[in-house]
């Protein structure tokens, strides 16, 4: 247990310095116009959990927030732990297009297959960027609701950029 946050849980990292850290799991939904390289997409509210819950228990919260929205995406690209049977129920009344799970073998054409994987790829680095330039690293609040306003200001604040680059 964290002794400053109780609400924060260990999580478990493949790094060999610190392979334990205490905090939160958080999914970040990026919505772009499409797939090409370089584009930059407006971040949907994150959704998290209190404790290390599993992607596929946070993405009925952001498929909700997609539909609150009336987003309908063509394309989903989703993280290598996430499981295809509970995300296939889990979009099913948003009905993708087309499903890319990371490192699992989908129908499609191989083409496709390998651009919204190098889009995948691209939203690692998006998140890099989230926590080295918009303070996502670490959050300075305490307790759950802490974690969720200082993610919710980072995203924000990522989002009005956006916005400015594209008026420019």
């Amino acid at each position: 247990m964290s002794i400053f946050d109780p609400d924060a849980r260990p999580i478990r990292k493949g790094k060999l310095g610190k392979p334990n850290e205490f905090g939160y799991v958080t999914q970040i939904c990026e919505v772009t116009e499409n797939t090409t390289r370089g584009a930059r997409g407006l971040i949907l509210p994150a959704t998290s959990q209190i404790g290390n819950p599993h992607e596929d228990t946070l993405l009925p919260d952001t498929a909700r927030e997609l539909e609150r929205l009336g987003l309908r995406p063509r394309e989903v690209a989703l993280d290598g732990a996430s499981k295809p049977g509970p995300t296939r129920n889990t979009l099913q009344d948003l009905d993708p297009e087309r499903t890319f799970i990371a490192g699992s073998q989908q129908p499609g054409s191989r083409r496709t297959q390998r651009r919204l994987g190098r889009y995948r790829t691209g939203a690692e680095g998006r998140l890099s960027h989230l926590k080295r330039g918009y303070g996502l690293r670490r959050s300075r609040l305490k307790d759950h609701h802490g974690h969720q306003t200082w993610t919710a200001w980072g995203i924000l604040a990522y989002n009005l950029d956006t916005l400015a680059v594209r008026a420019a």
